[in-house]
């Protein structure tokens, strides 16, 4: 008898552990919620969830809220999204609130936005719900040299046609820094810009921004315009400092060339005394040379050489008149 107990308590346990390991494994409380929700999916599609490791509530309550909704999603494609690496529930999500609000989006588009990286839910949510941007503060020069700073409030809401593979915010604040800079650059004054900064936002809109890009650009409103530098006066004072050191680099080239050149006029002027002095050498050679050959006697020699002295006395004449000081001109300084 007390084996007999023994026995049925052993088959007890057993039989209850199956129990709590089939359980675990085959989820038998989301298939009675399907059931309930009328959703129909089989218990063993659920086991087959299991073996594909993939976790069968992430699967059947996004099912539960698409079937409820209206939508005609299968269970085949939220689990080939969830494979893929995205998130089912967020892509069910938004399917229903585009659906709210009367955006068509297919669950293929909506699952390529998902794993493109993009949050398909918010941009769904920004369609309904433009979103604000804010460029910062962009400089730019009006034709007559006055910098002016600007910056923008940019409405724009999501494009769902070129969510995948479009440009974000960053390409928008750019193109829009650009279409402000062209802007004020083709103004012939900077007053002309404070006077209608609506210049502004009529010229970018023209430009079409939004092409390309997973945006719609609503409005473009200018939030502050201020006036900067006057950039047009820095450029000709850089302009004027840069003209005069030109000035004084050319004149500096000329001094060093007047230098050169007066250098080289005395250095040719030595090198004429020094022929001189050496063609003075040679001549008392040639007197000797012609008093030996008898060229010339020396009744001749005696002859050159009064007259040289006779020359030299008359230099020194000169000189000396040269140096005294005529007397009248003694009274005219005094």
């Amino acid at each position: 008898m007390f084996e007999l107990g023994t026995s049925i308590i052993i088959m007890s346990i057993i039989i209850l552990g199956f129990i709590i390991v089939l359980l675990s494994f085959v989820p038998v409380g989301l298939w009675i919620s399907a059931f309930a929700a009328n959703v129909r999916i089989g218990i063993f599609t659920l086991v087959g969830m299991r073996l594909r490791r993939v976790v069968p509530a992430r699967i059947v309550n996004p099912m539960i809220k698409s079937q409820k909704a209206g939508l005609d999603v299968t269970v085949d494609k939220l689990e080939t999204h969830y494979l893929a690496g995205g998130n089912v529930d967020n892509v069910v999500n938004a399917l229903i609130a585009a659906q709210r609000a009367n955006i068509p989006l297919p669950f293929e588009r909506a699952a390529a936005i998902d794993l493109a990286g993009r949050d398909v839910l918010q941009a769904v949510k920004m369609s309904v719900n433009p979103k604000v941007i804010e460029t910062p503060v962009v400089a730019a020069v009006a034709k007559d040299g006055i910098e002016v700073k600007a910056r923008a409030r940019v409405t724009v809401r999501a494009n769902i046609e070129q969510l995948v593979g479009g440009a974000g915010e960053d390409t928008i604040i750019a193109r829009v820094g650009e279409g402000i800079v062209t802007t004020v650059g083709s103004s012939e004054t900077h007053k002309g810009v404070l006077e209608n900064p609506d210049l502004i936002s009529r010229t970018v809109l023209n430009k079409g921004l939004d092409s390309g890009t997973a945006y719609e650009i609503l409005s473009i409103d200018i939030a502050d315009v201020d006036v900067g530098r006057n950039i047009g006066a820095h450029l000709q004072t850089d302009q004027a400092e840069a003209d005069k050191r030109i000035a004084q680099a050319k004149a500096e080239e000329r001094r060093a060339m007047a230098i050169a050149r007066e250098q080289e006029m005395k250095a040719a002027v030595q090198e004429m005394r020094a022929k001189v002095v050496e063609a003075e050498a040679e001549v008392p050679r040639a007197m000797a040379e012609a008093l030996r050959t008898g060229k010339i006697g020396v009744m001749d020699y005696y002859n050159l050489q009064n007259i040289k002295a006779d020359t030299e006395m008359r230099d020194s004449i000169s000189r000396v008149g040269e140096k005294t000081e005529n007397p009248t001109d003694k009274n005219n300084k005094a």
